[in-house]
């Protein structure tokens, strides 16, 4: 158990330092995917096409893990996710086929959007509520939260590294294959850190699997509004925002970098102020009054003239909008029973997932048709009405700690 705030426990440490070196990993990949796939000639639309099949295929492993997630150590399978990302940064390497990789996007862990859709994330929350006591969970997925983001956010400055090559004549294509690399040596990183959790007692050949039971109806709902939130994200994911700020503004990978970098760092502020204001005022207004500023400032976003303007909205947007990050997965951990806590996890990230990944590939048709901000206003649009009907059905379906 978690002893305190400041102190989490060994294995609550370990599943975050490996939170860490993926989102470090997914920080650069996220903003040099495209970047790899246009220098091999293909299109923003295949750019879109590949996101939207590399979210498929994690939605598809997300549910298979979530069915397996009943009857097995969350620890294994997240060992076996460590393994496709080494497998999944090892073919991007080597391959230049576009088939190709559009097949090891769908079956591997390749992560668009630098972070939220991943497989990774509902087995982490099943292994990290088991360590803490409720008190403490927001907290806990705070700090989670922090760790991630900052990684990230550093995995972003990364993403100039193939640039600051080429000025030591490296050539450009060869960098960006050897961040690929470095990405599958982060998932061997990552696996070492599963390893060193120790592993719970597998339940009783009698003992029912983990499924969900009374909490069904509630989770069931939050999966639909957390689809229409997803596929609202999934249309601005940070692969495809790098391209509109390439196309839009004619950003160089340094300067992409340097926004990401500063995007992530005040998102990942914003997690311990989450958390704090879910302590005072709850965790659903603190969801909906912080995201609906956040999606009004994109829309704003999509308007400017000025690259100095629109990075400046794009960045109070990042402190903003994921203050919903903590918060929305204590909330579901703490509105099911214990035994549904592993189900509920895939159940509602599987949704999002299939829903995150039926927009990139619509978000690459309006760049191809030169509808450059159409993605950036529809994602606003939908992300407010997510918010409203969240308020509306959820306000009082409270955590055990608010009643």
């Amino acid at each position: 158990m978690v002893g305190s705030a400041a102190e989490p426990s060994r294995p609550v440490a370990w599943l975050i330092a490996a939170r860490a070196l993926r989102d470090f990993g997914d920080g650069f990949v996220a903003v040099l995917l495209p970047v790899y796939l246009l220098s091999l000639g293909f299109s923003a639309l295949q750019v879109g096409v590949l996101a939207t099949l590399s979210l498929a295929g994690s939605a598809l492993l997300t549910l298979a893990f979530g069915v397996l997630g009943g009857r097995h150590d969350p620890l294994g399978l997240l060992r076996v996710c460590a393994a496709l990302m080494i497998a999944t940064g090892m073919a991007f390497t080597a391959v230049h086929d576009y088939g190709v990789l559009l097949a090891v996007a769908f079956v591997g862990t390749i992560n668009p959007s630098a972070g939220g859709v991943s497989v990774f994330v509902p087995l982490e929350h099943a292994a990290l509520t088991r360590e803490v006591v409720a008190s403490r969970r927001t907290w806990m997925f705070a700090h989670y939260s922090l760790i991630g983001a900052l990684a990230a956010a550093l995995g972003a400055f990364a993403a100039a590294g193939p640039e600051l090559l080429g000025s030591f004549g490296v050539e450009r294509r060869a960098a960006l294959r050897a961040m690929f690399g470095l990405y599958a040596m982060l998932g061997l990183g990552a696996a070492i850190c599963y390893a060193r959790v120790p592993p719970r007692p597998r339940p009783k050949p009698d003992a029912p699997a983990s499924t969900l039971g009374p909490s069904r109806r509630i989770v069931v709902r939050l999966a639909l509004l957390f689809c229409l939130d997803s596929f609202a994200g999934g249309l601005v994911v940070q692969s495809l925002l790098a391209l509109w700020l390439f196309e839009r503004f004619g950003l160089s990978l340094v300067e992409a970098g340097a926004f990401f970098f500063w995007s992530g760092l005040l998102s990942a502020a914003s997690f311990p102020v989450a958390a704090r204001l879910a302590n005072r005022f709850g965790l659903i207004p603190t969801m909906v009054f912080t995201h609906i500023p956040a999606s009004l400032m994109l829309i704003a976003a999509a308007f400017a003239t000025d690259v100095r303007v629109a990075l400046g909205l794009l960045l109070a947007r990042a402190f903003l909008s994921q203050m919903d990050v903590p918060t929305r997965s204590s909330y579901v951990m703490a509105v099911v029973s214990e035994p549904e806590r592993a189900a509920a996890a895939s159940f509602t990230a599987v949704p999002r997932s299939l829903a995150a990944a039926a927009s990139p590939a619509l978000s690459g048709a309006l760049f191809a048709a030169s509808l450059h901000t159409w993605p950036l206003l529809l994602c606003g649009a939908l992300k407010i009405a997510y918010d409203l009907l969240l308020l509306r059905q959820f306000r009082h379906v409270r955590p055990p700690e608010e009643r």
